[in-house]
């Protein structure tokens, strides 16, 4: 057999590789090839370069070397031949200038608030610039109290205080990081009368309790502290003084009293070196034992004998916040934005968080600069941003988005971001209509330590998990079993993704990579590019990874003949929250009923336990039947939509280029049916109605939010009005889809 009829045999035997969402056939080909040319420029070496300089010195948003970092990105661009610029907002950013925490009785003890520098750690040694221990947006306050132990802080706590008669009213309450975003501790305490807040990390949580700490381990040391903000970022983010519109030259600015953001009680965190004799010191009944942290006391839940003195005044000051925006025009749809984002600015150095992401993101950048230059064009307009102002309260990507909201508004098509970044697992979350065009990038892409796809890792860990977080959900596990597609989280809060998601409807996208590098660093003086390079990503593996995983997604997203949207996973998603909102509402009702049987006929009896609850339930109003009918029927309405949409939505791939267009214009949009101009109830500033943070959650998600939250709240009138808006909303996807089914000539 000659040569060239084995080499021909094996070409015809060789797969075809598997298709790739939008495109056809043969500018998937092209699409591949586009994806091998970009991944030639990743260079791991000019990331960890670049993670150095960008953390040598402390970065906050106003800060001499934040400038000096966004200039130097903007160089970088420059250099690049892209076209980019420098976009500044004027941002509330208070910094501390006096904090003092003591214990007055039964002991004296001061606290030392501070990190030290440890050996090793070069810029652990930098303190020109570096911001002290504190919660931003916390207000002035100089309050004297008893103290109480709240656990985590989150309203569930409370009613375990009620039910052992204890009250935080008039006292001070100290808290445990976990369980809820840090904001939700100060805000429930207030609600429920205290007059300071407290929040310190548990090493149980965050310390020796998970392993060494730093610097012979990666985990938090006694003096560390976790940094943070405070501001209700479930009300609104962004600057607390321009809610809504951008903080730009002329804006009205609210006065700071009225800003609704800013927390209601003077708070602080502390390092659990500086916890420990507070907590010694308390009394009252012992803590339950799932409350019980890994520090060497007994913890008790307080209202005395410990009494606390707690001051801290800030300075009010507004401050540059600088984004840095790059532009690759699009050539065939330039008024379809694909927008990638991760921020750059860090409480102090910031290696971690947001360096990691950061440095990949600019990795990208340069080679589709590359790429560019030798002739590449996309179709849809990509646009690059490194954000400032984060870790405040996402200032830079709000401010940008309230300012141009009518050009996003008719632009964006999908946004893309990243935060930190390690060795790792591929995980994503995002807006559900994206969840096929994610799981077929993570498809395509290598994991470097074991040679498999990370989407075949990703599942891998599903199937082993245990314990809690996304990889251990029972749908994760499903899905790897039956190798579907990769289930992609609903996004909350707590990275720059929100205001693009939940404010304008742009759909959105969160990737990283992690799970086996150390933690302990987060917000403190030590996340520093010797805790990361050691504990974290030595090898920036990952890093190049992420960068592929991303560069992919970002060409796809550009140059696809038809944006990527598949809707079948949404309407999955949308009929699951509902069903969860109804199981709610009948086993609320079920309870309720029942544990007021028991305390009408005495079978309910307090403990004489001083361990468990020695008070009794009040009894509850009944809960009625909602009607749930509108929500029903919307969702069938939505399935026949999709039914009529999948049966023509190949035809798509076989328009022409201007129908392909005007297919691309209806898909768009679709994310903004889901949205409605009032907004959440009591936050409006929150439109999307499948998504939000949770008003008592933060970062956490709550899906289909203003039902979900109506009913743990026994808010029977809200929720039976809120179910008829949501109903609203999907017959108005439903709607949308029907146009594009319309375009494709179903």
């Amino acid at each position: 057999m000659s040569l060239l009829l084995l080499a021909s045999l094996a070409f015809a035997q060789a797969p075809e590789p598997p298709p790739i969402l939008g495109f056809t056939a043969s500018s998937a080909r092209a699409e591949r090839e586009r994806e091998a040319e970009f991944a030639k420029h990743i260079d791991k070496d000019e990331m960890r370069a670049w993670l150095k300089r960008l953390s040598a010195k402390p970065h906050a948003v106003g800060s001499p070397y934040q400038k000096e970092n966004a200039e130097f990105i903007l160089g970088l661009y420059k250099s690049w031949g892209v076209d980019a610029h420098i976009e500044q907002y004027d941002v509330l950013f208070p910094t501390p200038k006096e904090r003092l925490l003591e214990l007055v009785t039964p002991q004296k003890f001061r606290a030392r608030l501070g990190e030290p520098p440890v050996r090793g750690d070069a810029t652990s040694y930098v303190t020109e610039d570096q911001l002290p221990t504190y919660n931003a947006y916390s207000p002035d306050g100089d309050v004297t109290g008893e103290l109480v132990y709240v656990n985590y802080g989150v309203p569930a706590d409370y009613e375990i205080l009620e039910a052992n008669g204890v009250d935080v009213k008039g006292k001070i309450v100290i808290s445990r990081y976990g369980g809820s975003w840090r904001g939700i501790k100060p805000k429930v305490a207030a609600e429920h009368g205290a007059i300071g807040c407290l929040i310190y990390s548990d090493p149980r949580d965050d310390g020796y309790f998970q392993g060494d700490v730093y610097p012979k381990g990666a985990y938090r040391n006694e003096n560390g502290v976790q940094r943070g903000s405070i501001a209700d970022m479930p009300i609104y983010p962004g600057d607390p003084l321009t809610p809504g519109y951008g903080s730009v030259p002329g804006a009205k600015r609210l006065s700071i009293k009225e800003a609704q953001t800013i927390a209601k009680i003077p708070t602080l965190p502390i390092s659990y070196a500086d916890a420990l004799p507070l907590l010694r010191n308390m009394g009252g009944p012992v803590a339950p034992e799932t409350w019980r942290g890994a520090l060497p006391i007994t913890y008790h839940l307080g209202g005395g004998p410990a009494k606390v003195h707690l001051k801290v005044a800030f300075n009010w000051n507004t401050v540059p916040c600088r984004d840095v925006v790059a532009r690759f025009p699009g050539s065939e749809r330039p008024d379809e934005w694909i927008i990638r984002g991760n921020h750059c600015d860090g409480w102090v150095t910031g290696a971690d968080d947001p360096l990691s992401g950061q440095v990949s993101l600019l990795e990208e950048a340069k080679s589709l600069a590359t790429m560019w230059k030798a002739g590449w064009r996309p179709k849809r307009t990509i646009i690059y941003c490194t954000w400032d102002g984060e870790e405040p309260g996402l200032l830079g990507s709000t401010e940008f988005a309230e300012t141009h909201a009518d050009e996003l508004n008719r632009t964006g098509a999908v946004y893309l971001n990243s935060d930190s970044s390690g060795r790792g697992f591929f995980g994503a979350g995002g807006s559900q209509s994206l969840e096929r065009f994610v799981t077929q990038v993570a498809r395509d892409i290598t994991d470097p330590e074991t040679g498999l796809s990370v989407l075949d890792r990703a599942r891998a860990r599903a199937l082993t998990a245990t314990g809690t977080g996304p990889a251990a959900e029972p749908d994760a596990k499903k899905a790897a079993e039956a190798k579907a597609d990769m289930p992609l989280g609903p996004l909350g809060s707590g990275s720059d993704y929100s205001s693009f998601l939940q404010h304008l409807g742009i759909a959105s996208l969160n990737y990283g990579y992690g799970g086996e590098g150390g933690g302990g660093s987060y917000h403190s003086v030590y996340d520093s590019f010797e805790h990361y390079t050691r504990f974290i990503e030595p090898t920036f593996d990952y890093e190049r990874t992420l960068a592929l995983t991303v560069g992919a997604s970002m060409l796809r997203l550009a140059d696809a003949d038809v944006l990527p949207f598949d809707f079948d996973a949404l309407a999955g998603y949308i009929s699951k929250y509902s069903d969860e909102i109804m199981k709610l509402s009948d086993d609320l009702r079920t309870q309720t009923a029942e544990q007021n049987k028991l305390l009408a006929d005495g079978t309910l009896k307090a403990s004489q336990d001083p361990t468990k609850p020695h008070v009794l339930p009040k009894p509850k109003d009944p809960v009625p039947y909602l009607n749930f009918a509108p929500l029903q029927n919307a969702r069938a309405k939505l399935t026949a939509s999709l039914k009529s949409y999948d049966s023509v939505k190949k035809n798509g791939l076989n328009l022409n280029a201007s129908q392909q267009a005007e297919l691309d214009r209806a898909l768009l949009t679709t994310e903004r049916m889901l949205l409605t101009d009032e907004g959440l109830p009591r936050r409006p500033w929150y439109r999307h109605q499948i998504y939000a943070p949770g008003f008592y959650t933060g970062y956490g998600v709550k899906t289909i939010p203003a039902v979900r939250e109506a009913v743990e709240q026994r808010n029977w009138g809200e929720a039976e009005a809120s179910i008829k808006i949501v109903a609203g909303v999907v017959e108005r996807l439903a709607g949308q889809i029907d146009k594009a089914t319309k375009i494709l000539g179903g």
